[in-house]
């Protein structure tokens, strides 16, 4: 089944009120809710940063029905993957069924502040290969003894386990990590909105080797795609609101060593309109927009997860609710 989801952004609301929209969502018949892990914004005035965990935890309370995930968590500096497995394992225990642990191997931005020496990127993917198999341990066996490269543990017990262990989804834009993701992830994170060939020519299949190397089936991997949609019936608007997260659109060589909130929002500051548009559907026409999200299911994407910029966020769940979902259900099916 097809499913769609909410990406409740932690970098431009406070916790409050992403608790309201995330119910919102829900009431809306989004099927998850997805939730950023960050120490620090992307941008340092307007900019929000609530901590994952105990929010995570008060979604999964005042909620019944849509799943949590994050989108994503860097289970490797900030945090041990000790606690992470035992946070995860909670959290499970409190929304059986319905919780999905998304992570990735981070941003400078959030571990820099910390006085963390940021690594490069092939020790980042050797700490999260690392992490994922100390967490899994953690969720399978009693008393574990791990001598790794990067983590440790003496004797470690998680004792709250759901019946039912929490999937980590790995999140990836390169084809690097997309490799491990396939051979090592319970499911496959990536953003939308940077050519379709990079999907299509790189991405999908290095997802493809990395299950074959493990001796997987890469149909049973979960496909996240988290869709950068702007969708409002004033059009102008939609664009306007895309400048907000203007740090999006600046390329890899723009932003590279930039963990500090204010020259990351000055740099984005700078772009126009015409360039912060480029990562996101931008659309006032409800049957053009849907027909530009489902390329993303035709790639192979099973759930896809909008995150709109708009300031009033229940603006946008009450108008995706009656103009876009239905037009989305309808082609999945599920009308």
């Amino acid at each position: 089944m097809i499913q769609f989801g909410y990406k409740a952004s932690s970098e431009q609301f406070e916790p409050r009120e992403l608790l309201r929209f995330t119910q919102e969502a829900e009431a809306a018949g989004f099927d998850s809710v997805f939730f950023s892990d960050h120490l620090q914004p992307w941008r340092h005035h307007g900019g929000h940063a609530p901590a994952a965990l105990p929010w995570l935890g008060a979604a999964a309370a005042s909620t019944e029905r849509i799943t949590i995930g994050t989108g994503v968590l860097t289970p490797t500096l900030r945090y041990h993957p000790a606690l992470i497995a035992q946070a995860f394992a909670t959290l499970g225990c409190l929304a059986p069924g319905r919780i999905i642990l998304g992570v990735g191997t981070g941003e400078s931005m959030n571990e820099t502040p910390l006085g963390i020496d940021w690594p490069a990127g092939k020790e980042r993917r050797a700490r999260l290969r690392e992490a994922v198999a100390l967490i899994r341990q953690l969720w399978t066996e009693e008393r574990v003894t791990f001598e790794g490269d990067f983590y440790q543990t003496q004797m470690a017990t998680i004792y709250d386990l759901p019946a039912e262990q929490v999937p980590i989804y790995l999140a990836a834009s390169g084809p690097i990590a997309t490799r491990l993701a396939g051979e090592i992830g319970d499911g496959f994170i990536t953003t939308s909105g940077k050519g379709e060939e990079l999907y299509t020519d790189r991405l999908l299949p290095a997802l493809g080797e990395g299950a074959a190397k493990a001796g997987r089936d890469p149909a049973d991997l979960g496909m996240v795609m988290e869709v950068k949609v702007s969708f409002d019936s004033d059009l102008d608007h939609a664009r306007e609101v895309t400048k907000f997260w203007g740090a999006l659109a600046l390329s890899p060589e723009e932003k590279v060593g930039v963990w500090d909130p204010v020259e990351m929002e000055r740099l984005a500051d700078a772009l126009p309109v015409e360039r912060t548009v480029t990562r996101w559907i931008v659309s006032d026409d409800p049957e053009e927009h849907a027909e530009q999200i489902w390329k993303y299911v035709e790639m192979g994407f099973t759930h896809l997860v909008f995150h709109d910029p708009d300031p009033d966020q229940s603006r946008f769940i009450s108008t995706y609710r009656e103009q876009v979902l239905p037009r989305l259900w309808e082609r999945a099916g599920r009308g």
